[in-house]
Order: C-alpha cells, then sequence, then structure tokens
C-alpha cells in the first residue's frame, strides 16, 4: 500500500519494502523519469546526504546518442583501433633508432 503526500511543493509517496529490499516505483515517478520495466535506477547520495533516484538509460536508448554529439564517428571503433595499430607500425619501422 502506499500513501501519497504533496507537501512545500514537492511530491512524496510512501511505499512499502520487500524483505528482499524491494519496493516499487510508483507510476507517476516512472512516467516522470522515463523508467519503464524492465528497467535500471541510479541511486545517488549528495553531501547533504539527499538520495537521488536517476533513469539509467538501456543500450537501446543510447543507440545513436553518439551520433548526436559533436564527436561523433561512423566508424566502428575495431576499424579505428586497427588504423592506429597499423599507424604506430609504419612509425616504429620507420624510426631507424628502433631496435628489432
Amino acid at each position: 500500500m502506499s500513501k501519497t503526500e504533496n507537501l512545500n511543493n514537492s511530491e512524496k509517496e510512501v511505499v512499502a519494502v520487500t524483505k528482499h529490499g524491494q519496493a516499487t516505483i510508483p507510476k507517476r515517478f516512472r512516467e516522470k523519469l522515463g523508467i519503464e520495466a524492465p528497467g535500471k535506477v541510479l541511486f545517488r547520495e549528495t553531501e547533504d546526504g539527499e538520495v537521488i533516484v536517476e533513469h539509467v538509460r538501456s543500450p537501446s536508448e543510447m543507440r545513436g546518442f553518439a551520433a548526436r554529439s559533436e564527436a561523433s564517428t561512423d566508424r566502428p571503433a575495431t576499424e579505428i583501433l586497427t588504423e592506429k595499430r597499423e599507424q604506430d607500425r609504419e612509425e616504429r619501422d620507420a624510426d631507424p633508432s628502433t631496435e628489432k
């Protein structure tokens, strides 16, 4: 059972915690945070002791995230690493001070 309170312009709801430490996040808070079941949340404690609950994005939600940022690339990481290793190898082979 839950109990809803609205004090000081902040919404609060009391929920039960099972003996296994499980609690149900009320629907309106899940909707507000964009949490879908199954999903994950992050509990974070601030310096003043407040506990903050944040939505953790799933890999499917993150898809395309890098493409929207300025540091985006549409090349796979393995391709970039292979290219970098090849450059390092060429530089090493071209450097006469490097002993084999």
